[in-house]
């Protein structure tokens, strides 16, 4: 049965999330900015970040469409949001832990921004945090009682949606922060004035893994 108001909340949660994400210098839009700057072209910082887009959208399918086929396969989905959320905890926790940015992302070259990108997402657990919400909108959308191939064709179709929404609400807010990095505050800015996010980002991975459980009480 679908729940109107649990499924619209979650899909601002997606788009929230994206807007958190988008904020976040650890997605890469200093390297869209640097990237515009060295070419002296400001038509290369809309270009630079579609393609960090592309790649932090390609790191949120790979990771939403396998849990889009779990649900079909799986009959006790109560189990799967529980373990997408332990997941999601354990991994919040494990970089709460672990402060060091992998040393992988320094081996990539800067002007390979979708690999970056997804592999920077990837690290991260930017992905893993849509799978709660992923999980729970398809629920409260009733696509987990369906049949056969059009409940898996629902699935992966309501993955693709997260993805894309969360990239676009992504996309918008690096793009306003980039925007007035690159015209007016310029790089320097980021190593005076901004802080850091990653103990920020390790706690909000706990909360969401913490409140998809709590929503299945």
């Amino acid at each position: 049965m679908t729940d109107p108001s649990s499924a619209s909340a979650l899909w601002w949660a997606v788009v929230v999330s994206g807007v958190y994400h988008g904020i976040n210098p650890g997605m890469g839009w200093p390297l869209s900015v640097s990237a515009a700057l060295m070419r002296g072209k400001a038509s290369q910082l809309p270009i630079a970040l579609g393609v960090l887009g592309l790649g932090h959208l390609l790191a949120m399918m790979a990771i939403l469409l396998p849990f889009s086929l779990i649900t079909v396969l799986v009959e006790n989905q109560r189990a799967v949001q529980l373990g997408a959320s332990v997941i999601v905890i354990l991994m919040g926790l494990y970089l709460l832990w672990n402060r060091r940015h992998p040393k992988y992302l320094a081996r990539v070259h800067p002007a390979r921004l979708a690999l970056w990108s997804f592999l920077a997402a990837m690290a991260h657990g930017a992905g893993l945090m849509l799978v709660p919400m992923y999980l729970g909108i398809s629920a409260s959308s009733g696509m987990n009682h369906g049949h056969g191939d059009h409940m898996m064709a629902d699935n992966i179709a309501n993955a693709m949606g997260v993805a894309i929404v969360h990239t676009l609400a992504m996309l918008a807010a690096a793009a306003i922060i980039a925007t007035i990095i690159y015209f007016w505050l310029g790089l320097k800015f980021l190593s005076k004035a901004w802080f850091n996010l990653d103990v920020v980002w390790a706690l909000s991975l706990v909360i969401v893994g913490a409140v998809g459980i709590f929503n299945l009480m």
